[in-house]
């Protein structure tokens, strides 16, 4: 029982703490300001379905954008109603120019980050200690309130066929499904943004890995 009483303490301060500090979640929330405001800077890379590179782009200004399309159809009453959903063709701004994408593998690299060009891990093996911070239901709660702060992660990416592409690393690994960007997920990977597009991928706690 005071093992279960110290740990909701423990899930408790960390609630309280990523309210008060810069956490991984804030890094995003800036990343996200800046990149609407003037745009940041990103390497693109474009790879076929077999994880084969086809294109690579750079930009000292560029913001991602998701398209949105009108549909109609009708309530309960008859009346006709509109909806707005979000196609599958995002908007890539680049210095004032657009590249309008859809369907291809892309992975927006911010200025600074860096892929593992050594990672070679095949199988993860893992065993329990018996502590109860293990158990599934308490370390579900606590790792939800982790990705805010940003987790020590290793970030596997594929191609739509399975063909490794890339993996990147960092000790403040956090992220997010856009709401407005379609088939597209975010990640901030000590305060940089990747942005992963139409590909398979793996995020791993390093601790999986040693």
């Amino acid at each position: 029982m005071k093992k279960i009483k110290a740990l909701l303490a423990t899930i408790i301060c960390i609630c309280i703490i990523a309210g008060l500090t810069g956490c991984a979640a804030n890094d995003d929330y800036m990343n996200d300001v800046k990149g609407n405001l003037s745009g940041n800077s990103y390497t693109i890379y474009t790879y076929d379905n077999y994880g084969q590179k086809v294109m690579t782009t750079t930009g000292d200004k560029i913001n991602i954008a998701g398209n949105k399309t009108k549909s109609k159809g009708y309530d309960s009453e008859g009346n006709e109603t509109t909806s707005y959903d979000v196609s599958s063709v995002i908007t890539i701004l680049i210095d004032g120019k657009e590249i309008e994408s859809c369907g291809d593998t892309c992975i927006f690299e911010q200025k600074g980050l860096k892929p593992e060009v050594d990672f070679t891990q095949e199988d993860i093996i893992s065993h329990s200690t018996g502590k109860i911070s293990e158990n599934t239901y308490i370390a579900g709660i606590v790792n939800y309130y982790k990705n805010y702060f940003g987790k020590s992660r290793v970030v596997v990416i594929k191609s739509q066929l399975g063909q490794p592409i890339a993996a990147y690393s960092g000790d403040e690994v956090f992220w997010k499904i856009p709401d407005d960007l379609p088939k597209m997920t975010k990640l901030m990977i000590d305060g940089k943004a990747l942005y992963i597009h139409r590909a398979n991928f793996q995020i791993i706690d390093k601790e999986l890995l040693q």
